[in-house]
């Protein structure tokens, strides 16, 4: 695996991989989704976004909408994603979730951003959670993609949720994760810069070319 730093976006980069993301939140505060698009140092320039859509039973994210439009409207590939508490009724997570985001199609399947226990044992976090995934592959016809670090799958999802999509953050590795599991995206940084944000920034890479990137893409 090769890094190198690039001073426009303020971090080491995985050169290997070809495609570039962020993922986002209101925290980002309002984003110049042009600007976003827009920025290329030598190959690489920012693709997909995975944006923040809602929390819980009740949380929407704030900016949620506008970054949701204006994203497409940069031509950049859009997904959208569930911040899941398995202390929470999992299924009124997931119409919260379906009451915000409408998928069309070449949208990033939907994503359950899964990462804090509230002190529940394994077989809770895995029944709520596979609760909320099989709804969401009811409504929009395709297998969602788990948000996670490579701990937090270890100990409370394991062998049972390998068939989803893995999106996994590891950060400041001078490799790729260390997982047991073929992922699909990894979350690289946290502290990444782009042109149109004025916070830092996650970046991510997807592990494939354009064509795997659009066929993981509703159709």
């Amino acid at each position: 695996m090769q890094f190198v730093r690039y001073e426009e976006f303020g971090i080491d980069m995985p050169v290997n991989y070809s495609i570039h993301g962020i993922d986002i939140s209101k925290f980002q505060g309002s984003v110049n989704w042009m600007a976003v698009r827009q920025m290329q140092v030598e190959e690489i320039r920012i693709s997909f976004a995975f944006i923040k859509a809602t929390e819980g039973i009740t949380r929407q994210d704030a900016t949620f909408k506008r970054n949701w439009e204006k994203a497409k409207t940069a031509g950049i590939i859009r997904g959208a994603y569930h911040f899941f508490y398995s202390t929470r009724d999992p299924l009124k997570q997931a119409i919260n979730f379906k009451n915000v985001v409408q998928l069309e199609s070449g949208d990033l399947p939907p994503v359950l951003d899964i990462e804090v226990h509230n002190n529940q044992p394994p077989a809770v976090i895995r029944s709520t959670a596979r609760i909320w995934l099989e709804e969401m592959e009811k409504a929009y016809g395709v297998k969602p993609i788990i948000y996670t670090n490579i701990h937090f799958y270890e100990t409370y999802l394991g062998k049972e949720f390998d068939e989803y999509p893995l999106w996994v953050a590891h950060y400041y590795q001078k490799d790729k994760p260390r997982s047991a599991r073929n992922w699909v995206f990894w979350q690289h940084s946290d502290i990444g810069r782009v042109n149109g944000i004025r916070t830092t920034v996650d970046f991510n890479v997807f592990r494939g070319d354009s064509s795997d990137l659009v066929n993981l893409c509703i159709p």
